[in-house]
């Protein structure tokens, strides 16, 4: 794993809107999400929590690597690329029920484990 830069840490504190979350099929077909309910979790994990996931639940259960993309309120993109572990008991489970909307199920959650991260095309980690 890679630790967010502090540059992309502190941008997370300026997101602007939804994260877009992706992942593959088996056959390598993309599918992207909006992801709603996401926080950054240590220094290295970015977990999303599994409100109304269908294909990318398939997808990570699967052995899908993952992206997700975000964009700060001045307009700058971050993406951040890694390996996703699907988490429907335990310690990462637990936090995401705290955080996560009442009102919404929190079946899971994905956590993204940073391997790769980039501020546009320029790869910072």
């Amino acid at each position: 794993m890679t630790a967010l830069p502090e540059i992309v840490t502190q941008a997370w504190e300026q997101r602007e809107g939804p994260a877009v979350l992706s992942t593959v099929d088996a056959a390598s077909v993309p599918n992207a999400i909006y992801a709603t309910c996401v926080r950054l979790v240590g220094a290295d994990t970015l977990v999303v929590a599994d409100n109304f996931f269908n294909k990318t639940r398939a997808n990570i259960l699967a052995g899908s690597q993952a992206a997700l993309l975000f964009i700060t309120k001045e307009g700058k993109a971050y993406q951040v690329k890694g390996r996703i572990e699907y988490h429907t008991a335990g310690p990462v489970f637990d936090e995401m029920k705290q955080w996560n909307p009442a009102k919404l199920p929190g079946h899971a959650a994905a956590a993204l484990k940073v391997e790769q991260v980039f501020a546009g095309g320029e790869q910072l980690a």
